[in-house]
């Protein structure tokens, strides 16, 4: 169902645009929304105006253009501090990645979908998708499928049918069923794989790190690229994963934050 027919009165039209906006990932012109858009064109302009006048959005009279508004970022980091394991986890992080060398990530469930908190490149860095503040899939990444699996029964079966089961790769998992199968043996071993499910030559390592009750508050992985690491060099790298997965849950205990 498109997202405009669900959306929650104004708030939810304007969200609906913001996003709109945002995905743009440029400044974008009034002629471009109005092309993408469900709503008439004076409801759009009265949308864009009140963003404006909020200053959720910015217009560049010269080009023509609205983007995104610094109050935005505002919020932003306000959310990073007060709704993210991010500003606890970041020792945590420096040191592993000091440690180990390698790319390490921070991420969190959002619907069903992961959300790069935080990310630590490696010595030798590789290109890759994920950055901080981006969504990435769950079903066919290994810190999502860590997450997944351990949500409790009925989120998880809401969560898989969440996913989209796009074939990124020849490797990518394309089926709730399939899906399934492997978030029980993540349970059930502890540990997650990303078997260039997402990104051709990307492989990584992944571990939940979950809240007392063994809920996931959030996940931490270890990515490397087949031509520098087979999937089975990783391996050594899970207990130490497991390790600080603790040391951030221990650090997190009496924080309070919306679970996924």
């Amino acid at each position: 169902m498109d997202k405009a027919t669900t959306s929650d009165g104004t708030v939810g039209k304007a969200l609906e645009l913001l996003d709109r906006v945002a995905e743009k990932k440029r400044p974008v012109r009034f002629t471009e929304l109005l092309a993408g858009s469900p709503h008439p064109k004076a409801t759009l302009h009265r949308l864009l105006q009140t963003l404006l006048s909020q200053e959720m959005l910015s217009y560049d009279r010269e080009r023509q253009t609205y983007s995104l508004g610094l109050r935005l970022v505002t919020l932003a980091h306000a959310a990073w501090r007060q709704s993210s394991l991010a500003p606890i986890a970041r020792p945590f992080l420096d040191a592993l990645a000091a440690r180990l060398g390698e790319t390490i990530h921070l991420a969190q469930l959002d619907n069903g979908q992961v959300l790069y908190l935080d990310k630590r490149n490696a010595a030798d860095p590789i290109e890759m998708f994920s950055q901080a503040g981006k969504t990435g899939p769950g079903y066919c990444t290994g810190i999502g499928k860590a997450m997944l699996a351990f949500l409790p029964d009925e989120q998880r079966r809401m969560a898989i049918q969440q996913q989209g089961y796009f074939a990124h790769t020849h490797h990518t998992i394309t089926n709730a069923s399939a899906l399934s199968d492997e978030l029980a043996i993540i349970r059930e071993q502890g540990m997650a794989f990303d078997r260039e499910e997402h990104e051709t030559g990307i492989i990584c390592v992944a571990v939940p790190i979950l809240s007392h009750k063994g809920r996931p508050i959030g996940g931490l992985s270890l990515t490397s690229s087949t031509q520098r690491a087979a999937l089975a060099d990783l391996h050594k790298f899970v207990p130490i994963l497991h390790e600080q997965a603790q040391e951030i849950s221990s650090a997190a205990e009496h924080w309070q934050f919306p679970f996924p």
